[in-house]
């Protein structure tokens, strides 16, 4: 048995991940359905904060199985990735074997027969018990299966993306010492991207593509009702109303659905039961992270509050992103 047996259809996916408050879509349920059938990685594009990390930890909520992360960045290499010899283990041991060294070599009387004798330590210091795995090696041994993530494989080297590459063509990976270990239950693994670098073609013709956008009115209603307990009908309606405008605003950084739902929540502390122009610029701030866009968005306020009070917003239409 493995964790995957929920994943009886794109709709059971899309009611599980609803179950633990991921609101999916179809072409989202459907790229994890394919990503379990064909035993291929997803390759997740997108704006920062649309869900794409959060989709791997909502999966394995879901499915209950271990959720591995390897966060990528220039200069990772497979020894972060994959596994570590524990060095200050091993020098113990060799200060321990030093220590005990005559009775080691025993009754060996020449130099030959020591180094024989010595030679019989030599694998164990290279065996399970100094073996230090990381995400990737820990992914494979998972008995249950598990969600691997790798996030922001966009900031890592084309070297590393290359190693990566043949770790998951045939999920297992080989330590010199010990030998291949082989996934018994192949991992969901995700990746995600940025968009830092362009990815090589190799990478991307082993991965599934999904492209997930800045989500359209009523779905992000739908996910901040899932995250955000007790904010009313017309708080949420007249706010996503809102933040579906900014997005539309020329500013350096559109807010996430993140920073939706963390306005959701600082609009409840202060006890809004509607949107108004004060709350909106007393809190801008959690919506956007540069001064230059409070400076540009602020101008607007007032006609972007009076239309997400009357339903003009950007409510009826989805997201372009």
């Amino acid at each position: 048995m493995t964790g995957y047996e929920p994943m009886t259809s794109i709709e059971a996916i899309t009611a599980g991940l609803e179950s633990v408050g991921y609101i999916s879509t179809r072409p989202i349920s459907t790229s994890v359905f394919l990503a379990h059938g064909l035993r291929k990685p997803i390759l997740i594009e997108g704006p920062a904060g649309v869900g794409k990390t959060d989709l791997a930890a909502s999966l394995s909520r879901w499915l209950d199985v271990p959720l591995l992360r390897l966060q990528c960045y220039e200069g990772l290499d497979e020894g972060k990735a994959l596994y570590e010899w524990k060095y200050g283990k091993q020098l113990l041991y060799t200060q321990i074997l030093k220590e005990k060294l005559n009775d080691v070599i025993g009754d060996a009387q020449t130099l030959e027969a020591s180094l024989s004798e010595l030679g019989t330590f030599e694998d164990l210091f290279f065996s399970e018990q100094f073996l230090e795995a990381r995400p990737l090696l820990t992914a494979m041994r998972q008995s249950a299966g598990s969600v691997l993530l790798v996030d922001e494989i966009d900031k890592s080297d084309e070297e590393f993306e290359a190693f990566l590459l043949e770790v998951l063509s045939d999920y297992q990976v080989t330590v010199p010492e010990i030998g291949t270990i082989r996934a018994n239950v192949p991992p969901i693994v995700i990746l995600t991207s940025n968009n830092v670098r362009e990815l090589g073609d190799a990478l991307k013709r082993r991965c599934l593509h999904l492209h997930i956008g800045f989500p359209d009115h009523k779905r992000e209603q739908r996910i901040v009702q899932a995250r955000v307990e007790g904010i009313s009908e017309t708080l949420l309606d007249q706010m996503v109303g809102f933040v579906q405008s900014i997005r539309e605003l020329d500013i350096k950084k559109r807010p996430s659905i993140a920073e939706t739902v963390d306005w959701a929540k600082t609009l409840l502390l202060l006890h809004a039961n509607t949107l108004d122009e004060t709350f909106v610029r007393d809190t801008l701030n959690v919506l956007l992270k540069h001064e230059s866009d409070i400076a540009s968005v602020t101008t607007d306020i007032p006609k972007l509050v009076r239309q997400a009070a009357s339903g003009q917003s950007a409510s009826g239409r989805a997201s372009p992103y």
